[in-house]
């Protein structure tokens, strides 16, 4: 394997998707800041959830806001519904693995709060179920998805759809909109200076 032509393959495509990303996502980006900005306001907060890597994204973006993203200031309320593994397992094994996040949602979420579902091929019937049972219950539906959108499109507002059929550069654009949404969060919010 010639590895220089595998890193400069990898470098050129990761920047092919940033670019197109950057271009096709300013709009839907700028709504689901606003959107979740007005919850937090409300006294609401963020859910994030998906499978695998996606889960991964949840725990990492959740624990941004509630703990800090630039620089010490008030926690923003965010909760990732893929660590507590008691719940996991009664929900998967009780009521299916369909179910993992809907459940969740229906005990955790209010009416008003963000729920944010992340997956790669908007195909995974868990999220989907999650952020039905959202809107079911007074919630904005919100995701991160990638390809064409799969079952994202049309269930949620706003949808990230991230221009790539290739995983591993959707799921690198996903952390990248995941923490610009906390950097612009807590600008919006007026937490740290808007300026850095």
């Amino acid at each position: 394997m010639d590895h220089s032509a595998f890193f400069e393959r990898e470098f050129a495509e990761h920047q092919e998707v940033a670019a197109a990303t950057r271009a096709q996502l300013a709009a839907p980006f700028a709504r689901l800041v606003e959107l979740t900005a007005q919850a937090i306001r409300d006294g609401g907060k963020v859910m994030f959830f998906g499978n695998g890597g996606s889960a991964g994204d949840a725990q990492h973006l959740a624990t941004e806001l509630t703990v800090r993203y630039t620089r010490d200031r008030a926690p923003i309320a965010a909760i990732a519904l893929t660590t507590d593994t008691s719940s996991l397992t009664a929900i998967g094994n009780d009521l299916g693995f369909e179910r993992l996040f809907a459940r969740q949602v229906q005990a955790l979420g209010r009416p008003g709060d963000v729920a944010i579902g992340i997956s790669t091929s908007g195909r995974s019937a868990n999220v989907t179920a999650g952020l039905k049972a959202a809107r079911d219950g007074g919630m904005h539906a919100a995701a991160l998805g990638g390809g064409d959108g799969g079952d994202l499109v049309g269930l949620a507002d706003p949808l990230l759809i991230v221009p790539s059929r290739t995983t591993a550069r959707i799921q690198e654009m996903h952390i990248t909109l995941g923490q610009m949404l906390c950097g612009a969060l807590e600008r919006t919010l007026g937490l740290v200076p808007k300026d850095t």
